[in-house]
């Protein structure tokens, strides 16, 4: 995947994880607020952020790393491998857990649209993440690594481990 050690790699992860949920939670926010007027508090957790970005996220950096000089290419891979991701998992949330965490159908921009869990824009936002990610987000995370090892590392472990007990909370009390 990366030749990054582990004792790098892994806190850089975790923060990628982290903001790209915080991103997510940010981005459907804007998108609540422009197409229906108002807001209201979108995901299953507690706290400002969606946990499928931050896993979107994951497999995005796995995907791409190796071509993360080719932006076409982590554009292509990002929206094409995150946009299975969304389908598969709407799907499975929707069927096996009887919950419809999102619908495309009806939205603005929702054409392409598949049964509501995907459409063309979410897919080519996911490559415009995936861009934005490979190219702004983690050079950003890797230069504040680099430069404040011991800073980034109390900031991650604080971040994900707010983020790891919301989830946790959020899937035990309702």
């Amino acid at each position: 995947m990366s030749k990054t050690p582990a004792k790098r790699l892994i806190p850089l992860l975790l923060l990628t994880f982290t903001m790209a949920g915080i991103t997510g939670f940010l981005y459907e926010t804007a998108c609540v607020i422009l197409y229906e007027g108002g807001f209201y508090k979108r995901g299953t957790t507690f706290g400002p952020w969606i946990p499928i970005y931050g896993f979107g996220a994951l497999m995005i950096y796995a995907l791409t790393v190796k071509v993360r000089k080719k932006p076409l290419l982590v554009f292509l891979i990002a929206a094409i491998s995150c946009g299975l991701f969304e389908l598969v998992s709407g799907f499975v949330i929707d069927k096996y857990f009887h919950m419809r965490l999102w619908d495309y159908t009806g939205t603005v921009l929702s054409w392409g649209n598949l049964n509501g869990y995907i459409c063309v824009r979410s897919v080519v936002t996911w490559g415009i993440f995936g861009m934005i990610l490979m190219h702004v987000l983690l050079p950003l995370e890797e230069k504040f690594q680099k430069s404040f090892p011991k800073a980034f590392n109390i900031v991650t472990f604080a971040l994900f481990g707010l983020f790891a007990l919301d989830i946790v909370l959020s899937l035990t009390i309702k």
